[in-house]
């Protein structure tokens, strides 16, 4: 049922008339988070509950880019089982007590392009996402390195997270992306090719 290509197109003709609209959406995230036991039953799990397509970018600097694709009600039940996650990674020994439970935080990352129409005129559309969810919302002024891409922070307790999610993704299908999209890879920044040289493809290391 699911279509399997074009869950990195971006940018393809709206296909209004599908009975379920896919959806990708790319959230940049701790390896560990997905990881869960010796061979990542966390995202196995996810994957089983939720229906949703999950893949995590290879490589070994510590975040990675954990890819969402699906029906929109697979993405947003995954989105869910994550911030839930994380909910508890942050609590836990706490026992659950909701009066003092700790925000999450989720990064999206999204096209450059689409991030005018989040934000909105004179950033009323943003302003309008934060108040009717309650939680905090921040669109990166600079691109991702390499990238076409930017950052977006969610920050709250789950169930305003995903209401949020909800809203952001709203937004972004219905303003397509512009122009090509120069999707974001953590790892090729100076920084981390200097700490796993001799790790990264495609680059020369001269000794010496």
């Amino acid at each position: 049922m699911a279509s399997p290509d074009g869950a990195s197109g971006v940018g393809g003709s709206p296909e209004e008339t599908e009975l379920s609209i896919t959806l990708t959406l790319r959230m940049l995230m701790h390896g560990k988070v997905m990881a869960g036991g010796s061979k990542g039953e966390t995202v196995k799990r996810i994957r089983e509950q939720s229906s949703a397509r999950i893949t995590i970018s290879e490589g070994s600097c510590p975040e990675r880019i954990t890819t969402i694709t699906g029906s929109t009600d697979a993405v947003f039940r995954a989105v869910s089982m994550i911030a839930f996650k994380l909910e508890e990674d942050l609590g836990a020994g706490a026992d659950g007590v909701s009066a003092g439970r700790a925000p999450v935080t989720l990064r999206l990352v999204i096209p450059a392009s689409q991030c005018g129409s989040l934000i909105g005129k004179a950033g009323a559309k943003i302003r309008e996402i934060r108040e009717s969810t309650g939680a905090q919302v921040q669109v990166a002024g600079d691109l991702l390195p390499n990238s076409t891409e930017r950052a977006v922070t969610v920050s709250g307790v789950p169930d305003t997270i995903i209401q949020c999610v909800r809203q952001i993704c709203a937004v972004i299908l219905e303003s397509p992306p512009k122009g090509a999209t120069i999707p974001y890879h953590p790892g090729l920044s100076l920084g981390t090719i200097l700490l796993s040289a001799n790790q990264v493809r495609g680059h020369s290391i001269s000794k010496g």
